[in-house]
């Protein structure tokens, strides 16, 4: 293949989708250059049994300001606005109501502290010195972060967290499903490895597994777990900006979807947590949309550990131990994820390693005039979201489409 386009877009997921609609609605040529089958990467939507599941992203967080939304309602999707049944423990099962009081009051102060008083290395873990609900507090972190507190920095949790929202909305037909759509009419090619860019007289060359493409400039936006393996040579070499994707590695949330033989015997809507003492458990979404299925979730080491055993049976047997043998007996896998096992992906989404906040600006930053990254990692504090990885695709674009000027 030989290929000339104004702009080469390294990565088909919502920041290289991003970009190439920015850049083509300026009247540039764009090719989005994807080494996978399919567009979207950690968004990802499959239809099973005629149930659209996001086996990837699945919330428009901090919706009321995410742009995400005026998209898919111009689609004429529905944005499902009812509040999310994250935090309430289906008829207090498994944790009486004073428990799960003392737990999220544990988790509210470590949140306040880290934002008032970080531990002084920034490693969020040390603020929860003999704290007793440290394993839920660490459950959560894993869920939320993809790593327990011990492998977080302070300084770069509590900047999500300051400038997040409560407002979580869905779209009942896919958000993964959404994001590709987006591509729709833009050039791709797909199936296509990207080995090696360097900057040349006039623009860039990028070196594929199928042939060249030269182009003016080009935006990576592979993830942090991609560049960090070196899976692109760079002539200029980019040693800053691979480092600071070593400091953001990709933390681990998988997802499990259970089929419910008798759906009836749980309320739509509704939510489990496994454990509230053992950072090592799932959570659980009882029939989202009223659909009859269980959406698991498992992070951190626990679901790293669980990608090499079986998902499936740890979940059924812990749902078992809530809701009866029975129940249990009546539940069977439809799908699995393995995301640190996701070619080109390894992973979920980023998170600082302590001390090293920091370095999501190193990585956001412009190479050059001709060479710009971009991807969730690249957000100050919207990363591990949808919204954040296409901002970042958008300003990426801009530099470029600037001549290498904001």
């Amino acid at each position: 293949m030989t290929e000339r386009v104004d702009v080469a877009i390294i990565g088909g997921g919502a920041a290289g989708i991003a970009a190439a609609r920015h850049l083509s609605g300026q009247g540039r040529t764009a090719l989005i250059v994807e080494a996978g089958a399919r567009l979207g990467g950690r968004a990802h939507t499959v239809d099973l049994a005629g149930l659209p599941l996001d086996l990837g992203c699945g919330w428009l967080h901090s919706a009321e300001r995410n742009p995400l939304v005026s998209l898919a309602e111009a689609k004429g999707l529905k944005v499902d606005r009812s509040e999310a049944a994250w935090g309430r423990q289906l008829r207090n099962i498994g944790a009486p109501a004073g428990d799960q009081h003392a737990a999220w009051a544990a988790y509210e102060r470590f949140v306040e502290s880290l934002a008032s008083d970080p531990p002084p290395g920034d490693r969020a873990g040390d603020a929860l010195a003999g704290e007793p609900w440290r394993p839920f507090i660490d459950a959560l972190s894993s869920f939320i972060n993809g790593v327990e507190t011990d492998q977080l920095s302070a300084r770069d949790f509590t900047a999500y967290d300051t400038a997040a929202s409560e407002t979580n909305w869905r779209l009942p037909s896919g958000y993964g499903a959404f994001i590709v759509s987006l591509a729709d009419g833009l050039p791709v090619a797909l199936g296509t490895r990207v080995e090696a860019i360097a900057e040349e007289a006039g623009g860039v060359r990028v070196d594929t597994a199928r042939g060249t493409i030269r182009a003016g400039a080009a935006i990576v936006t592979l993830s942090t777990g991609a560049l960090a393996r070196g899976t692109i040579r760079f002539d200029p070499a980019v040693d800053d900006h691979l480092h600071a994707a070593a400091q953001l590695p990709l933390g681990l949330a998988d997802k499990l979807f259970l089929s419910i033989a008798e759906p009836e015997a749980v309320p739509a809507e509704s939510h489990l947590l496994g454990r509230f003492d053992d950072a090592a458990t799932g959570s659980y979404y009882l029939r989202p949309f009223g659909r009859p299925v269980v959406e698991c979730f498992l992070g951190g080491a626990h679901a790293r550990a669980l990608e090499e055993q079986d998902a499936a049976a740890f979940a059924i047997e812990e749902l078992g131990s809530l809701l009866g043998a029975s129940f249990a007996r009546g539940l069977a896998p439809i799908a699995v994820t393995r995301w640190a096992a996701e070619p080109g992906i390894f992973g979920s989404y980023s998170h600082a390693l302590p001390g090293h906040a920091a370095a999501r600006a190193v990585l956001a930053r412009p190479a050059s005039e001709r060479l710009a990254f971009a991807g969730e990692a690249c957000s100050a504090q919207d990363f591990s979201t949808v919204h954040g990885a296409w901002a970042s695709g958008i300003a990426a674009a801009r530099w470029i489409a600037g001549g290498g000027a904001r």
